[in-house]
């Protein structure tokens, strides 16, 4: 006889079995909780009644989550930068402006990924673009090989941490946090995970030197100002687009949705820009735009939002709307918009089937008391708030072996979050802990792309990397960054400043102290005579 304790951790085993057996995630998560579900209405644990609370929840926290409409933005955004020609040009001049250093091509991959992923946001797109463009220069001067697949599968992964990241709104979203708080909290630990890769580059060019060469002078073509020139044509207009789309967020004048549709528009502003076909008058609309932008922000500032201010954006808007209307005039780029809707869409369907599936799953798991069954196991773990810390990121670096980051976060994270929030509140307080969890668990998360056997940015690199580049070497490649990514992790615990240091601190008032003084008003004395005939 199956009791109500057996319940929860049948679900799971029956969740894990599924899903060796090779059935689709999405799928499988609603047949196990559908198939649960039906066999508690027959042991009795909960009536039919208690279904109707999956579709409920589907349209009411799933299709109708207008947070969740920033993913496909940021989907197209990353689509439409990933095929412009904006990576080749970094890192051709980052290539060249590191390459007398010792590792400087090494240096060039991570900023240039560091810099991609705060505009693209997707892993796939930034391991193939970069692989493709710097794989065979960093072979041609004899740089190691797992050094060269390893750090090009790590710079591509750090999107997943860098904001805007897709992984950080889901987190938000499920964790029921603000989006521009996770950012802020990510910041932190992107900026480090970057000085740790660069460190390790430097420490390898110390003690194995030829691992890791300078490109030779003959190879330079670019120098002086001409150089620094085409830097700055990359980074400037990936810069602006950053503020854009985090700038207004964080400031509190967008949405996460409308940052992201405002990216979106910049992407193709971008693509455009970057075309060999975008003419001279082109060139005077982009400036004229960018000047109109730059005097209504003043004016802004300054007074008010008067009709200079609203003639200024007005050019502005007039000069977007010329340049998307040029990009579609041009074939290439008018291929490249139809690529990013089509990617968009994929990407969209699939986790919109995954949240339905999950919240099947969730459903169900609560309804059989999964959520006191969870709790209890992880509140008696031993060594308090730190043992519990270590046992998730070691259940989650596991998991992640098997499960794509929107599968951890949809099925996982709902479950832990609560428990979460009651552990660590004593810790950072209780407006930040969850911000720290996300936070800790995207860092984790970032591996699930580069262990085996499904290491999806492995799987990118074998697909796009020349013959001569063994399988062995882009696995065992990978080996040193995962430590990497694992101590950036150890870090964010001990260090929860690393990610709370940027958040707004909450006041701490005692109430009991406050005292609330009420000035005296002298009035007139009263005529209290007999009234006036």
């Amino acid at each position: 006889m199956i009791t109500l304790e057996m319940m929860p951790p049948l679900m799971f085993g029956g969740l894990v079995l599924a899903m060796l057996i090779g059935f689709p995630v999405a799928f499988t998560l609603a047949a196990v909780g559908l198939s649960f579900g039906f066999l508690a209405i027959h042991l009795g644990f909960f009536d039919l009644n208690f279904l109707q609370a999956i579709p409920g929840r589907v349209f009411g926290s799933v299709l109708s989550n207008e947070l969740l409409l920033a993913i496909p933005f940021f989907t197209f955004m990353g689509s439409i930068l990933e095929r412009c020609g904006l990576a080749e040009d970094m890192l051709d001049s980052m290539g060249q402006l590191f390459g007398p250093i010792r590792g400087g091509l090494g240096y060039s991959v991570i900023i240039v990924g560091f810099i991609l992923g705060a505009i693209t946001g997707t892993v796939a797109a930034q391991v193939i673009a970069m692989a493709l463009i710097s794989m065979p220069v960093m072979i041609r001067y004899g740089y190691n090989m797992r050094y060269i697949t390893g750090v090009l599968a790590a710079s591509g992964t750090i999107t997943q941490l860098v904001p805007p990241s897709l992984v950080l709104i889901v987190l938000a979203d499920q964790l029921g946090k603000s989006v521009g708080d996770m950012y802020l909290g990510a910041w932190g630990p992107s900026v480090f995970q970057i000085m740790l890769f660069a460190g390790y580059t430097f420490i390898l060019g110390l003690i194995k030197p030829g691992h890791v060469p300078a490109v030779p002078k003959e190879a330079r073509t670019l120098t002086g100002w001409p150089l620094w020139k085409k830097c700055l044509m990359g980074i400037i207009p990936s810069a602006v687009l950053i503020f854009v789309v985090l700038g207004t967020m964080m400031m509190g004048l967008a949405t996460p949705t409308e940052a992201g549709a405002m990216g979106a528009v910049g992407a193709i502003v971008l693509a455009a820009i970057h075309h060999k076909d975008f003419t001279r008058n082109d060139r005077k609309v982009l400036i004229a735009g960018v000047v109109a932008a730059g005097i209504g922000t003043i004016v802004a500032m300054l007074y008010s939002e008067n009709l200079i201010f609203k003639l200024a954006f007005a050019v502005t808007y007039l000069a977007v709307a010329w340049i998307c209307f040029q990009a579609a005039r041009i074939p290439d780029l008018r291929d490249l918009i139809k690529q990013g809707y089509e990617s968009t869409m994929r990407l969209t369907c699939m986790v919109t089937f995954i949240l339905i599936g999950s919240t099947c799953f969730s459903v169900v798991f609560l309804g059989v008391s999964g959520g006191v069954w969870l709790e209890h196991l992880l509140t008696s773990l031993p060594g308090g708030v730190w043992g519990f810390l270590i046992f998730i990121n070691l259940f989650i670096f596991f998991l992640a072996f098997f499960l794509d980051f929107f599968e951890i976060a949809f099925i996982i994270l709902p479950m832990i979050a609560p428990i979460a929030q009651k552990i660590l509140a004593p810790v950072v307080g209780p407006d930040a802990a969850l911000i720290w969890f996300g936070v800790m668990l995207c860092v984790n998360m970032q591996t699930s792309f580069l262990h085996p056997p499904f290491g999806f940015a492995l799987f990118y690199l074998r697909g796009v990397a020349p013959k001569e580049v063994k399988s062995s070497d882009i696995y065992w490649g990978a080996m040193p960054w995962i430590g990497l990514q694992m101590i950036m992790v150890l870090l964010v615990i001990i260090f929860p400043s690393v990610v709370t240091g940027l958040l707004d601190k909450p006041l701490n008032v005692d109430l009991d102290k406050v005292k609330i003084e009420v000035p005296q008003i002298e009035l007139p004395p009263l005529d209290l005579g007999p009234p006036q005939k």
